[in-house]
């Protein structure tokens, strides 16, 4: 990638060697011993770990996966000293509004594969011309093909700065946003940072943190309450802690053996999807998440992905100001939201509760996010 703050073609190429290093990892795996009985309550069984681990060594094609990556128009510029790298796909209609769409961890680019054709050309998955979207699909610095970062200092207020810079620098006055997980935080961020820009902000999960005040808690339903009671799940929230204090020293394994980057992701496309069902595969298209863990291991990106948790760990929950942006939330079983605590920091004027689905929206249901991104939307363009 050049140095310059030009825009420049890109296009996935992973070498062939490449691939048969990942594949001679594999099969000299070292797999670790496991207590009987224990099921995923210690992390990631072994068993489980080794068939998914061999269909990634002998039955997974990067080649078509990179393939069908390579048939959206990709692109790389600079911006704030750090490489972007992003996926710009025009829709065919001339009033469509360009649109944002940021992953989180440990998501990529490769989430959105089932959302863009349908988001940016409606018409030909039996929408209607007015929903149309430019979208644009970043990879956040650290992120993929974005590349490690190289100074401190990318936490996700600067990641949304780079995003209303990356937006500019396209020629798009006016535009939407739209994230889950990370992405979800970003959004909202990138709604402040260029408020007189952003049409509206859209997220799938939560929007917002609670505060821990008692008062937060009023007149909330059960349902709300358990969700709310995550936040305080260390369980669920080992992996972060270990990410926001000491990514280097966990990279080293993530880094060395796809084993351990696989299994690592892994863990969380099992807590994180629907729980209606029981493995990950049964939620999500095994090749699609095999998709986006090849991306962490070809691209090297374990530690700097990581380090994103780190940069932004004493801004958790901090104080952000009212956002008069407008926003909508789609909420999934086994997410966090709550509509009081959105709103507190928010102008919420969409709000979203769906049955079936979870954390990984955009792979899960991508019927359900689309129509919801289409209702927000409709009224703001």
């Amino acid at each position: 990638m050049n140095g310059d703050t030009q825009i420049h073609r890109f296009r996935i190429d992973i070498p062939q060697e490449r691939l048969e290093d990942l594949r001679a990892r594999l099969a000299a795996t070292r797999w670790p011993d496991e207590l009987p009985g224990a099921g995923w309550s210690y992390g990631v069984p072994v068993g489980y770990a080794q068939q998914l681990a061999e269909y990634w060594r002998t039955g997974f094609d990067w080649r078509a996966a990179e393939t069908r990556l390579n048939t959206f128009p990709q692109f790389t510029t600079r911006i704030d000293g750090q490489d972007i790298h992003f996926l710009h796909v025009r829709s065919p209609e001339p009033d469509a509004l360009p649109l944002i769409i940021t992953h989180g961890w440990p998501g990529s680019i490769a989430e959105f594969m089932k959302v863009i054709e349908p988001l940016s050309d409606p018409v030909a998955h039996g929408g209607e011309p007015a929903d149309a979207f430019h979208v644009v699909a970043p990879s956040i610095p650290g992120f993929g093909f974005s590349g490690p970062t190289t100074e401190p200092g990318w936490d996700l207020n600067r990641v949304a700065r780079a995003w209303a810079q990356l937006m500019s620098r396209l020629g798009y006055r006016r535009y939407g946003a739209h994230g889950g997980d990370s992405g979800a935080v970003i959004s909202p961020m990138l709604g402040r940072a260029d408020s007189a820009h952003v049409a509206g902000v859209h997220v799938n999960g939560a929007l917002g943190f609670p505060t821990g005040d008692p008062a937060e808690f009023e007149g909330l339903t059960p349902a709300e309450i358990a969700r709310l009671g995550q936040y305080q799940d260390s369980d669920r929230s080992g992996y972060a802690i270990i990410q926001a204090t000491r990514p280097q020293t966990l990279a080293f394994g993530l880094h060395d053996s796809p084993a351990a980057q696989l299994t690592w992701i892994t863990e969380k496309f099992k807590e994180w999807t629907d729980p209606a069902h029981e493995l990950p595969e049964d939620a999500v298209d095994v090749d699609q998440m095999l998709t986006d863990i090849s991306i962490y291991w070809f691209t090297g990106t374990a530690a700097s992905s990581a380090r994103l948790y780190k940069e932004t760990q004493e801004s958790w929950g901090a104080a952000s100001g009212y956002s008069a942006v407008p926003h909508g939330v789609a909420v999934f079983p086994g997410d966090a939201g709550v509509r009081s605590i959105a709103e507190r920091d928010h102008n919420v004027v969409h709000w979203s509760e769906y049955d079936r689905g979870g954390h990984f929206a955009a792979m899960e249901t991508p019927d359900l996010l689309i129509q919801d991104i289409r209702t927000f939307f409709r009224p703001l363009r």
